[in-house]
């Protein structure tokens, strides 16, 4: 398909600069089949059935950029992909001043060395010294925050919980799984009241995720690569749900691409531990979720092609019309949207 099919014209002042307080005051657009209506989260106890499940990702962002020097350059580099235990993959800024085997002195006694540049353009630094690289990050790194909320301000001490959701617990990701940043304890609690149980997963959601598409084509697109883990008792849970009548909702687009990469056509979910670098596009035949829960995306994106894969494309098109008309706020610290499909 066309990637120009999936552009929209969004004013900047929809973008989000910061979250909505409390989270679960974020406005929340439910498209139920056929049907719209306009809420907050905390509507949601309402909005699902007992016996459906959110599935949350428990990825915790890491402090995963960095500044440094080489001799007399500034290197700036973000983190995407852990590839050994001291070994990350980076993107580069002023990439042109740095060769393999150059070192980056990052300052509080943080260095790496670039050992290899990849067809994408980044390089894969490896950290000196004996110290956990975790360690190495909490000293010298900053939260990434995503690049449409970065250049508009700089990241300050607010972000380093802002960008956090309350499930985050396993170190490894370099942007945050947004669409969970809107439930709180009570919002869960009020859903567990409901019948609505949840479960979590483990997507490190990585800086590819911003990439803009440079194809003409979502056919030639090549998508990045995320490291994810499914238990097998948590994809038993998930199956038990689905054979008692209930849904298994996403809650963000990176719990539903895990999902479906260790879904199989039979609609089973099973375990799953490794890379993904699943695509979904319009056509795609879903097997291992009911719904999603997720932000408002940007235009020619691969995730606004993933809900227009969930809702139909001319759908999603018009549901995003009536958000930037009613004033919804949109990216990683905006309101949120509950795709439900017809099956």
């Amino acid at each position: 398909m066309k990637v120009e099919l999936f552009d929209f014209d969004l004013p900047s002042e929809r973008i989000a600069l910061r979250p909505a307080v409390p989270r679960d005051a974020a406005r929340l657009l439910v498209l139920d089949g056929d049907r719209t209506r306009d809420g907050i989260v905390r509507d949601l106890p309402g909005e699902l059935r007992a016996g459906d499940c959110l599935v949350f990702n428990d990825t915790r962002v890491i402090p995963a950029q960095l500044e440094g020097r080489r001799g007399d350059a500034t290197i700036g580099a973000t983190l995407h992909k852990r590839e050994g235990p001291r070994r990350w993959r980076a993107f580069i800024r002023n990439a042109k001043r740095l060769r393999d085997g150059d070192a980056i002195d990052f300052g509080h006694g943080v260095g790496a060395v670039a050992s290899e540049r990849f067809e994408d353009g980044s390089f894969a630094l490896d950290f000196t010294g004996d110290e956990p690289v975790e360690l190495l990050l909490d000293r010298a790194g900053r939260m990434p925050l995503p690049p449409y909320i970065a250049a508009r301000r700089p990241t300050d001490a607010q972000d380093a919980s802002d960008y956090q959701t309350m499930f985050a617990a396993r170190p490894g990701a370099v942007a945050a799984p947004t669409a969970a940043l809107h439930f709180t304890p009570a919002l869960i609690a009020a859903l567990d009241a409901a019948g609505v149980g949840h479960e979590t997963l483990t997507l490190h959601v990585g800086a590819g995720t911003f990439l803009p598409v440079k194809a003409e084509d979502t056919a030639d697109h090549r998508m990045h690569a995320e490291w994810g883990r499914i238990d097998a008792a948590t994809a038993d849970r998930l199956n038990a749900v689905r054979a008692s009548g209930g849904r298994v909702i996403a809650v963000g687009t990176t719990s539903l691409r895990l999902i479906e990469s260790a879904s199989g056509p039979d609609g089973i979910i099973r375990p799953f531990e490794g890379d993904t670098s699943i695509f979904i596009t319009p056509g795609y035949a879903f097997r291992g979720i009911d719904g999603l829960l997720t932000n408002f995306h940007l235009p020619k994106s691969t995730l606004f092609m993933l809900v227009s894969a969930l809702m139909g494309r001319e759908r999603m098109q018009a549901a995003y019309a009536h958000a930037i008309a009613q004033g919804y706020r949109f990216y990683s610290y905006g309101d949120a949207s509950l795709l439900l499909p017809t099956r």
